[in-house]
């Protein structure tokens, strides 16, 4: 079941986004992440936007990511190093995009990945597993030292998978998904031009990792393969508590379908001996790879996953009319799946990005969040009226819904962007209670006045358009236009060419209108 857009809400909480400035952020997408303490390992990804379709011109060795970062959201420091210093076989390796990756204590394992290797003298995927120690290599970073004591690797041909996901039930690592590809990418088909080989698992892999800390080694590896519901990559995989409280997975969406390039539709739900194609649910929205978050509450039996923007087939246009367009548009919609109690899931688009971002970010969870396993939030357990969840870093921002046709790499980027994800009680901003005439606006100037920073107090899911007005009335720059849920929002707009003066910051929804003056 799918619903049209209503409050963004998850048990009793509303999703809401403030953008954070983290000056000189990387732009990255498709990468992997560990954390310690707090600050972020960003490895591997690329650095620009979507790929183009001519092989010459497809996942360039140049746009690969060769630094690894360490952010501090808090302090808002960066610091990097160069890939390069490592081991040659580990330097490819985590210069690829859409590897695998899963963090278990201070070690992030990352498997596979995709791009040009120059001792293959190809693009290839990587069967290779990637041991980092987390905290280690960030003060190595930081330290400006040496990283290399910090990173460990093996070969596995069985580990050869890009655009698939890994994740850890009972001490056992899942590797769902994903496939195997050798050559340029040609949207042509594997027999066309330069050629390739595509190769999907169609499987789930388990395995334990033996690691003393010195060696490294698979241990118990089992395939199940299903070339009828496995078959798919570039989805979104999360954690999940099941109704009679089993921990396990879920997969999400995800492409291709053999009949046609257009995204499965169904889901699948994995425990640590079975998996099974959940009953009587289509996912239609945010079908490819973006950022997710997954929380549950036990007191309700709820199991909500929220995914922010990306790509999808379906999406609601601004008549609130679900709309299909089987060229898999970027969309900026945040949808929520929710499972209660009885098994029943339902699908409800329930806000929008500020912009067309979401493609290959990834949701960063805090570290001080309660949470039952793996990544999912405990919001039983959550304290206070707002709290922060995490954050939805980098992807691609694109700047019109499909360019995939006319792409010449100009039309989309990495996106650079910091989202913090707020979880607010929903009687904390007793939005529905506000009368009319109560100021909804408030706007600051940022970075010299380069940036307007504006909270809006939504009173009601809809359209809402925020235009700045010179002080006699006309338009000046339309700085928003869409539709937006209810609650606490936060935009921040580029309005460097803005002259100095007195202005007019206009909001518009369907019952209101309401201004402020502002003065650069």
């Amino acid at each position: 079941m799918v619903l049209g857009a209503s409050a963004q809400d998850i048990g009793g909480r509303h999703v809401v986004l403030q953008e954070v400035t983290i000056p000189a952020m990387p732009g990255l997408h498709s990468f992997a992440w560990g954390q310690d303490n707090g600050e972020w390992l960003l490895i591997g990804g690329r650095t620009e936007g979507l790929h183009r379709r001519q092989p010459f011109a497809a996942f360039q060795a140049s746009f690969n990511n060769t630094t690894v970062y360490v952010v501090n959201p808090t302090t808002s420091e960066i610091w990097s190093a160069a890939l390069s210093t490592l081991p040659t076989a580990i330097f490819e390796q985590l210069q690829c995009t859409n590897m695998e990756y899963e963090q278990r204590g201070n070690t992030l394992y990352i498997i596979g990945g995709y791009g040009f290797s120059a001792t293959a003298n190809d693009h290839i995927t990587h069967g290779k597993l990637t041991a980092v120690d987390v905290p280690a290599t960030i003060a190595a970073i930081k330290n400006n030292s040496s990283m290399v004591p910090h990173f460990r690797q093996l070969s596995d041909t069985r580990l050869a998978v890009t655009g698939g996901y890994v994740a850890v039930l009972n001490d056992v690592f899942h590797l769902v998904g994903g496939q195997r590809f050798i050559g340029r990418y040609n949207p042509m088909g594997p027999g066309s031009g330069p050629g390739f080989i595509q190769e999907y698992t169609n499987a789930i892999r388990r395995f334990g990792i033996d690691d003393d800390g010195t060696s490294l080694s698979l241990v118990n590896f089992t395939e199940t393969i299903d070339t009828a519901n496995l078959h798919r990559r570039d989805y979104n995989l999360t954690s999940q508590i099941f109704p009679d409280g089993t921990q396990g997975l879920t997969v999400f969406s995800g492409v291709f379908q053999y009949a046609s390039d257009i995204p499965w539709l169904n889901t699948v739900d994995i425990t640590a001996t079975s998996y099974s194609v959940v009953p009587l649910f289509e996912q239609l929205l945010n079908q490819y790879h973006t950022a997710h978050m997954a929380a549950h509450s036990t007191s309700l039996n709820s199991m909500i996953t929220v995914f922010f923007g990306g790509i999808g087939r379906y999406f609601f246009d601004e008549n609130n009319q679900l709309m299909d367009d089987i060229n898999v548009p970027f969309v900026n919609t945040i949808s929520r799946v929710e499972r209660s109690g009885d098994g029943t899931m339902t699908e409800t688009a329930i806000g929008n990005m500020p912009a067309l971002l979401g493609a290959g970010a990834e949701f960063i969870l805090a570290p001080s969040i309660p949470r039952l396993f793996n990544d999912v939030i405990d919001m039983d357990q959550l304290q206070g009226d707002t709290v922060v969840a995490g954050h939805i870093v980098g992807g691609i921002e694109s700047s019109a819904s499909n360019i995939f046709f006319i792409n010449t790499g100009t039309q989309s980027s990495a996106a650079t962007r910091i989202f913090r994800v707020l979880l607010v009680e929903v009687d904390a901003t007793g939005i529905p209670e506000q009368p009319e005439e109560q100021q909804l606006l408030s706007a600051t100037f940022l970075s010299g006045g380069t940036h307007l920073q504006i909270t809006l107090n939504n009173p009601a899911a809809g359209y809402v358009e925020l235009n700045i007005l010179d002080t006699s009335g006309r338009l000046v720059k339309k700085l928003f236009a869409a539709r937006q849920p209810v609650g606490m929002l936060q935009f921040t707009s580029n309005v460097h060419d803005l002259a100095t003066g007195g202005y007019i910051l206009e909001l518009r929804t369907h019952d209101r209108h309401q201004a402020i003056r502002i003065d650069r």
